[in-house]
């Protein structure tokens, strides 16, 4: 089996000259996938837009609309920390459809990655940290209205506590939110999800593996998801601008197979997005991100 891979040239939207979010980090990492051999632009998986009714299983109509418009107002856009555009605005709704047909894949082939996603900061009503509409609430909000699951379990791990996913997702018991995050970073005033594990500034490679192998031990037991939805952001690493870990390369590694593999081993379909990732350097931070899907087909082929 090879590995579904989703993508969408919408990804890349331009920013203003200097602007701190990487956005061409989505164009670099599909270039970087294709570079060494991994897929060709030809098999990647390109979504729809997600329709306005599924955003709002997650977020609030007159929130969708007013995004998609572009009528927000200038507290919001502070709060997000991107300049709306209509570039910008497909982009967004386009990942989330990309998100969604990852899902989808995942649950027939029970592995499927996604070259964006994991926009865990994102509200019911409004944005925040770079995160406008919750692809892992819609995902799950979806999944489980539809019939197609009964309990989703979403493994974040971006350096950043998932607290848009953790409020959204409050009243949805067969959602269950897990967020492995450093304790002292954005955002100041954290959710509570229904496992919050925070990690202390510093923490490297064997104490951070240490620690999601226990957690995906004791949870994957308890709950036995239908389906696993992983944030596997990369700004746990040592060279991230935004974070306060100290992973390396190997550790990343480590870690993407380690949740995989406990996820297959357990025969749970598993979602990879790929979360935060903040490093000037745009190239490396692409092939940081890369990890995750030669983890994916990694574990893939020593399955089969």
């Amino acid at each position: 089996m090879s590995l579904p891979l989703v993508y969408h040239d919408d990804y890349s939207p331009p920013l203003p000259p200097g602007h701190r979010f990487p956005m061409e980090k989505f164009r670099l990492l599909r270039d970087h996938l294709v570079a060494c051999g991994m897929t060709t632009d030809q098999a990647l998986l390109r979504p729809e837009l997600c329709s306005p009714d599924h955003l709002a299983l997650a977020h609030d109509r007159a929130y969708v609309e007013r995004y998609c418009t572009g009528d927000m107002s200038r507290e919001e856009l502070r709060r997000l920390g991107l300049p709306w555009s209509p570039p910008l605005a497909r982009r967004t709704v386009r990942a989330v459809g990309g998100s969604l047909l990852t899902a989808e894949m995942a649950l027939r082939d029970g592995i499927a990655c996604h070259l964006a996603g994991g926009t865990h900061h994102a509200h019911y009503d409004h944005p925040a940290g770079f995160c406008i509409f919750n692809d892992l609430a819609v995902i799950s909000r979806y999944l489980l209205e539809a019939g197609r699951v009964h309990r989703v379990l979403i493994f974040d791990c971006d350096v950043h506590q998932g607290d848009g996913t953790a409020r959204i997702l409050h009243d949805t018991p067969e959602a269950i939110t897990v967020s492995l995050h450093c304790e002292q970073n954005f955002p100041a005033r954290k959710a509570h999800s229904d496992w919050d594990i925070p990690l202390p500034r510093g923490m490297g490679d064997a104490a951070y593996l240490k620690v999601v192998d226990d957690a995906l031990n004791y949870l994957l037991a308890l709950y036995q998801p239908d389906l696993v939805l992983y944030d596997a952001g990369v700004d746990v690493h040592k060279d991230d601008a935004l974070g306060y870990l100290q992973l390396t390369d190997e550790g990343l590694a480590a870690r993407d197979e380690s949740v995989l593999r406990h996820c297959l081993g357990r025969d749970i379909p598993v979602v990879g997005v790929i979360g935060g990732g903040y490093s000037k350097d745009r190239a490396a931070l692409a092939k940081r991100h890369g990890i995750l899907h030669h983890s994916a087909a990694k574990v893939i082929s020593c399955s089969q």
